[in-house]
């Protein structure tokens, strides 16, 4: 069986590690949620659980340290963390800025459009500067570490 994120990076990759990778979300996913991106585990392995301990914490710090860089340099309302991969039995994990006023706020990104008026701050975000400022905050999380 084909997959998506064995056969492509999923994205724009941002960092690279021998163990995962962090992409930023292209695409209306992309353009839609500023910031979006997924930390994705390099084997096919389809559940936490498979994991040993240590690459457990390996890729949850990855995460974490994506969700901070974030957090730092778009400073969304809120962070939505999220494992799913029903569709994709690989695991990954989505890392999500969301803005009051982007498409589905307060509901998942998953959910149908809410009609209101997209925020200035997702607005201001979704700009070419804004962009680079994110994803160089992202690979900057990640430089001279062990992670």
């Amino acid at each position: 069986m084909a997959c998506e994120l064995c056969d492509t990076d999923g994205g724009v990759l941002l960092v690279k590690h021998k163990k995962f990778r962090v992409i930023a979300v292209d695409g209306n996913d992309g353009l839609a949620y500023p910031g979006f991106c997924r930390v994705v585990w390099n084997e096919h392995v389809r559940e936490m659980s498979d994991l040993a301990d240590a690459d457990r914490a390996l890729l949850m710090n990855a995460v974490y340290r994506v969700e901070a860089a974030l957090r730092l340099s778009l400073q969304p309302d809120k962070i939505n963390l999220a494992s799913l991969g029903n569709a994709t039995p690989h695991l990954h994990w989505h890392v999500i800025p969301r803005f009051s006023g982007d498409a589905t706020f307060p509901k998942p990104i998953w959910a149908a459009p809410i009609p209101s008026t997209v925020s200035t701050k997702s607005a201001a975000v979704a700009t070419l500067g804004a962009q680079a400022d994110w994803q160089n905050a992202v690979r900057a999380a990640f430089v001279k570490t062990d992670v």
